[in-house]
C-alpha cells in the first residue's frame, strides 16, 4: 500500500468543514474521481473513475470523533484503500483539514499512474476542490461572495 499525506486550510469554522466532510453524498459534486456514493445501511457504496476505468467498491466508517476526525476503510470490492482526515481549528473561522490515505493500486495502470504521482496529484486536487467548493457553499473567506 501507498500512504498518500496531504492537508489543506479552508477559510470556514472547522464545524463546518466537519459537517460538510461527513456529506459524503455530495463527494462527487467536488471530487473528480467519484462518479457516486449512496448510503447502504452501515456502509457506503462508491464508483469511482480510476485510470480510465470504472471501480466499485464499499466502505465503512471505523472511527467518528465529532468535530475532530474520521476514519475509514474499504470492504469489498474493487479499491483497497483506508484512510482518516483531522480537522485543525486554526482561528474562528480557519481550519486545517490532515488527509492519509493508504491506497493500493490494482493492475498494471493503476500501478504505472501510481508511480508517476498521478495518485497523489489527484488527492491534492481533490482537498482544493473540497475547499473551493465548502468555501462557496459556506461563506469562504470575509468578504467572499456567497453562492446562492
Amino acid at each position: 500500500m501507498t500512504l498518500i499525506e496531504e492537508s489543506v486550510q479552508v477559510d470556514v469554522p472547522l464545524a463546518v468543514a466537519y459537517e460538510q466532510w461527513r456529506k459524503v453524498e455530495d463527494f462527487p459534486l467536488f471530487m473528480r474521481g467519484v462518479v457516486s456514493i449512496e448510503r447502504a445501511g452501515e456502509l457506503t457504496h462508491w464508483v469511482v473513475g480510476v485510470a480510465g476505468a470504472y471501480r466499485e467498491f464499499d466502505a465503512r466508517t471505523t472511527e467518528v470523533v465529532p468535530d475532530e476526525r474520521v476514519a475509514w476503510a474499504a470492504v469489498a470490492g474493487e479499491v483497497r484503500q483506508a484512510g482518516v482526515v483531522t480537522f485543525h481549528r486554526v482561528g474562528e473561522d480557519t481550519t486545517r483539514i490532515m488527509l492519509q490515505l493508504d491506497v493500493e493500486p490494482q493492475g498494471l495502470l493503476e500501478r504505472i499512474g501510481e508511480a508517476l504521482g498521478f495518485v497523489d496529484r489527484q488527492v491534492i486536487d481533490d482537498l482544493h476542490d473540497f475547499k473551493e467548493f465548502v468555501e462557496a457553499t459556506h461563506g469562504g473567506p470575509p468578504g467572499a461572495p456567497r453562492a446562492a
